[in-house]
């Protein structure tokens, strides 16, 4: 029998699993790097070594070799963008990812680490859904300023991977009928699904609801304001908006867990915060719902905060008039990664070409 090794980067693990053919998860961990081994690197991709060696490490304990595999999937990186779909990791991705073409994150080490594995065993490296991908559509481009347009980087790989769920198990059409997906993690990605594709979203770098650490969108005056205060430079700035707003500026915390039990214990003031987050989230999703027309087959919640009770259901009071609400916790990215490549293999889909894809 054959596997399939899946690889999930982290900026201080390495997520893992085995798949067999018959796509039963057979092994997976988390490979916890020293942080000494990682600190000495000047760049992101000259963790390869270090980190290919732990995964090998980790296969040989299983008491397999790079010959027991038929292909290895890695976790996409920040690339140029590319319309969704699993993608060979050919010279011109790797190059791209290996040379942070567009910034270095760790997720770039998914395509690299599987392609330098893969070549030495012979078979194919694959990447799936990065969150680099953009299939808006040229509405959703427009703004107000001419230069300035809307892009696109989400949670690309769980979200299609939870609507192809929901259409398994609810018998819905993943190229048919449309969708609205709120994958709700740390960052928020919230957009209508429109035959199978991603036709607008958030970016939850740049607006949306305010977040467990981003600001979402803000008053445009009060950003210049704070721009031009002359106490923030540039990245500064960027990373105060980005990591270190929405609940922990508010509350102190990012975790929803500790601000429900703040809630629980009459904080009137988290209850504010958070039930406002809530109201954000829900006024997004309505607005997905317009992008669509109302044609909504179903509305799905996933990401960590669709494990809330509390949360799921201040949503979907204000937005089950527009259709059903599912409810897919969490998010399982390896099976997802698995499954792209498992397509691939079985013949579902051809493999994509980067260079091709690259959106111009």
């Amino acid at each position: 029998m054959k596997y399939v090794l899946v690889i999930n980067p982290g900026s201080t693990s390495t997520k893992v699993a085995i798949f067999s053919s018959e796509s039963v998860a057979l092994y997976s961990d988390i490979i916890e790097h020293e942080a000494g081994a990682l600190s000495g690197f000047g760049h992101i991709s000259e963790q390869l070594p270090v980190r290919r060696e732990a995964i090998s490490s980790w296969i040989r304990s299983k008491g397999l070799t790079k010959d027991d595999f038929i292909a290895i999937v890695g976790r996409g990186g920040i690339v140029r963008p590319i319309r969704c779909g699993t993608y060979l990791v050919d010279d011109a991705l790797f190059s791209d990812l290996r040379d942070a073409k567009v910034t270095e994150h760790a997720s770039n080490l998914g395509g690299i680490i599987a392609k330098e594995m893969a070549d030495s065993a012979g078979i194919n490296a694959y990447i799936v859904d990065p969150v680099s991908c953009d299939e808006m559509n040229e509405l959703a481009r427009v703004t107000g300023f001419p230069g300035i347009e809307r892009g696109s980087l989400a949670h690309y790989l769980n979200i299609k991977a939870v609507v192809r769920r929901v259409c398994r198990e609810k018998g819905y059409d993943f190229s048919g009928d449309n969708f609205v997906v709120a994958h709700l993690g740390s960052g928020f990605s919230i957009g209508p699904v429109e035959g199978g594709r991603l036709t607008d979203v958030n970016n939850a770098n740049e607006g949306g609801p305010l977040m467990p650490e981003r600001s979402g969108t803000l008053p445009l005056s009060g950003v210049v304001r704070l721009a031009y205060s002359g106490k923030y430079e540039e990245k500064e700035l960027l990373r105060l908006l980005q990591r270190k707003s929405g609940l922990l500026a508010h509350l102190g915390t990012n975790d929803a867990r500790k601000v429900e039990r703040m809630i629980d214990e009459g904080d009137e003031h988290a209850k504010l915060i958070y039930d406002a987050m809530g109201y954000h989230v829900a006024k997004e999703i309505g607005a997905a719902a317009a992008a669509l027309k109302g044609r909504v087959k179903a509305i799905i919640l996933t990401g960590g905060l669709a494990y809330s009770a509390y949360m799921t259901s201040l949503l979907t009071s204000y937005v089950d008039f527009i259709a059903p609400v599912v409810l897919v916790p969490g998010e399982d990215e390896m099976r997802a990664l698995f499954e792209g490549a498992k397509r691939v293999l079985d013949g579902e889909e051809t493999p994509l070409n980067y260079e091709e894809e690259i959106i111009r």
